[in-house]
């Protein structure tokens, strides 16, 4: 196996290790100097695999310690060279902050308990206060390289913790922020759906009434409702507009529809509808006296009240189409009943299919209950809106 190149600071450290400890011999600075068992020179082998092993204190940071503990006991069996010590407590330093967690875990704990067997010992054989010095330096050269390394290494997996959550919060709030914006877009669209679908779709059907009635009185009617439903449309978009720039402070407050309008919407249903066979009917059978219902449970029972007329102008067969309001219980129900059938021709006004998925969505942010479908004789949309202060929030 071919081991990795070494940093460029262990290649620094190798180098200046090896040359300290030739400069100490070439002057006659031993560490051992009267009490060593071999020839003095020696004394330069542990100091050239130390300095070799320095090269390997990322890499193999465990095997570099063995080996080095063998060059450290070698270099006292010589004159010995203060240079192999040094090293020696860097490997035991990198052996910590650059080894397994095994081992950064283990060592300090090793060298501690090595450290007091040494004193202890020393104090056993010679019995003199002077063998506490062979302790202190077991400690300097192994424990406090150990120690040392283990806080080192704290810190650092303490950084890179901090590093990591900070880059998981910047994800989340990427995340956050995404989807708020995908939900803003959606009310946009259902806003924009709402507001204009119903009035595009009357001007749709009254200018196809003119153009296939060569007649001047129902050209005047069918320009009339044009120029009705096309202001209507303005003063929406005004009204969405307003309420976009709501948030950076430009313009007055901006009125939100209400239930209280569904009178005006069935007159205007009325007019688009106007020749088409159909009638409307508001049947209101909430209690008198009642409290105001929150401005968005308001707004989402009056688009969907204000969906369903425009789907029934497009698409209802002849008959009566009846928009009923209940209350109790804390509970909004919203339910249209157009009339159902088999038409000879298509839909007065092409459509999208958007309008019921808008009204599932306006549901659905309310956590009510929404089915639409054919029940009979007729094409019944029903919305359950919770009426309570909790859905104001939502």
């Amino acid at each position: 196996m071919r081991l990795p190149r070494p940093h460029r600071h262990d290649v620094l450290i190798a180098v200046v290790g090896l040359l300290s400890g030739l400069l100490l011999y070439a002057l006659g600075l031993h560490e051992n100097a009267g009490r060593h068992l071999v020839p003095d020179r020696v004394a330069l082998l542990p100091l050239a695999l130390s300095a070799g092993l320095e090269l390997l204190r990322r890499t193999v940071p465990r095997a570099a310690l063995v080996a080095g503990t063998v060059a450290v006991v070698a270099n006292e069996l010589t004159v010995g060279s203060l240079a192999t010590v040094v090293m020696f407590t860097d490997l035991m330093y990198a052996a910590v902050v650059y080894g397994t967690p095994r081992s950064a875990r283990q060592l300090p704990f090793t060298t501690g308990g090595a450290t007091v067997a040494v004193t202890v010992a020393a104090l056993a054989w010679w019995r003199d206060a002077e063998a506490l010095m062979l302790g202190v330096l077991t400690a300097i050269v192994c424990f406090l390289p150990a120690i040392t390394g283990a806080a080192v290494r704290n810190h650092r997996e303490a950084a890179e913790a901090a590093r990591l959550r900070a880059e998981q919060t910047s994800r989340l709030a990427e995340l956050d922020r995404k989807q708020a914006v995908s939900a803003e877009r959606a009310r946009m669209a259902r806003e924009l759906h709402d507001m204009v679908a119903n009035h595009l779709s009357a001007i749709a059907i009254h200018s196809t009434a003119a153009l296939s009635i060569d007649s001047a009185a129902t050209s005047r009617e069918a320009l009339a409702v044009i120029r009705e439903n096309s202001v209507q449309g303005l003063a929406e978009m005004r009204r969405l507009i307003g309420l976009l720039r709501a948030t950076s402070g430009d313009g007055g407050p901006v009125a939100v529809p209400r239930l209280e309008g569904l009178g005006d919407l069935l007159e205007q249903a009325r007019k688009t509808g106007a020749g088409s066979g159909l009638e409307f009917a508001l049947a209101d059978a909430r209690p008198a006296g009642r409290e105001a219902l929150p401005a968005p449970v308001e707004l989402a029972a009056y688009r969907i009240v204000q969906e369903s007329l425009t789907n029934a102008v497009k698409h209802a067969v002849p008959g009566t189409v009846e928009v009923r309001l209940e209350l109790a219980d804390g509970r909004l129900t919203v339910r249209v009943d157009s009339p159902y059938g088999e038409r000879g021709t298509g839909p007065r006004a092409p459509g999208s299919g958007a309008g019921l998925v808008g009204m599932r969505e306006r549901v659905a942010l309310l956590d009510g209950e929404f089915e639409a479908g054919p029940a009979g004789p007729v094409w019944r949309v029903r919305a359950v809106l919770p009426a309570d202060e909790k859905a104001g929030k939502a």
